[in-house]
């Protein structure tokens, strides 16, 4: 278990998943589960919510860094959760859904900047992990994508057809595209610069403390201007239904989805990753 550093007037916190790393004004929240390649258990957005809240509440804190550890960003949730214990219906998938939902959300709505520094793969709950983050800075290494509808998921947080647009949105979704570069990304507006692998904390750091200049008052209601337009424009309401419609597709149950399980179950996600791929012809 990994001491994390907070500040002085937090009582000292001690996570399993994830570690902070106080930096003067900037702190950085890793992603730490590299066994797994940082995949998001419950363990671990429960604790994300934790810091989220400490980082909330302290203003010595002005601009958060999210980054992962090791080889990965995060490839997204973690489906041995789901293979252990398989939600059954509407009422039992809501509350995963939900806390799914928030803990990707919650970098969107902190008062505070967020920067996701992108060291890796960024797939499906980690790809809207990244995007929710109010800016994004990719190794040029680093890859994107949905790739949940090739085993039978839904996307939790719809937030691709705010950012690239609904034709883009569609093609990638549709294809569970996984394989995006850094620089298709770019391109598409998903991430903001595409630096040296080696570079990517260095280059979000330096816009971190730059940021951490700015009265944070003024950051502040600046993050809370662009936020309102997009909410205006109706994002807020439309994510809220596009998780109403993911509820609905996981609690209909798809025979993918069990199959995908079913192989999880027997030959770990290696085994379930070739039998998806062998049914797209890979």
């Amino acid at each position: 278990m990994c001491p994390t550093r907070i500040s002085e007037r937090q009582e000292k916190m001690e996570f399993e998943t994830i570690t902070i790393d106080r930096q003067d004004a900037v702190w950085l929240l890793t992603l730490d589960r590299q066994d797994r390649l940082n995949a998001m258990n419950q363990k671990m957005l429960s604790e994300i919510e934790t810091a989220c809240d400490v980082i909330e509440a302290d203003s010595s804190c002005r601009v958060v860094i999210l980054t992962g550890a090791g080889k990965a960003f995060t490839p997204g949730f973690d489906l041995q959760d789901q293979a252990t214990k398989t939600p059954n219906g509407i009422e039992e998938w809501r509350p995963v859904l939900q806390r799914d939902f928030d803990s990707v959300i919650r970098f969107w709505n902190l008062t505070k900047p967020t920067i996701a520094a992108v060291n890796g793969p960024a797939l499906a709950g980690g790809c809207e992990l990244a995007m929710a983050c109010d800016i994004t800075i990719a190794g040029a290494s680093a890859t994107f994508g949905e790739p949940e509808v090739k085993f039978g998921a839904g996307i939790v947080v719809m937030l691709l057809p705010w950012i690239v647009g609904p034709k883009k949105a569609k093609e990638i979704a549709f294809l569970g595209k996984d394989q995006l570069s850094a620089q298709e990304a770019c391109n598409l507006g998903m991430v903001n610069q595409v630096v040296p692998d080696d570079e990517v904390l260095s280059v979000a750091m330096e816009m971190a403390h730059a940021i951490a200049v700015v009265d944070p008052m003024v950051m502040r209601r600046t993050k809370q201007q662009i936020n309102e337009t997009m909410e205006i424009a109706g994002m807020a309401r439309a994510l809220e239904r596009s998780l109403e419609i993911d509820l609905e597709l996981e609690g209909e149950g798809s025979v993918d989805k069990q199959a995908f399980l079913e192989e999880l179950r027997k030959g770990g996600l290696r085994g379930a990753l070739a039998w998806r791929d062998r049914r797209f012809g890979k």
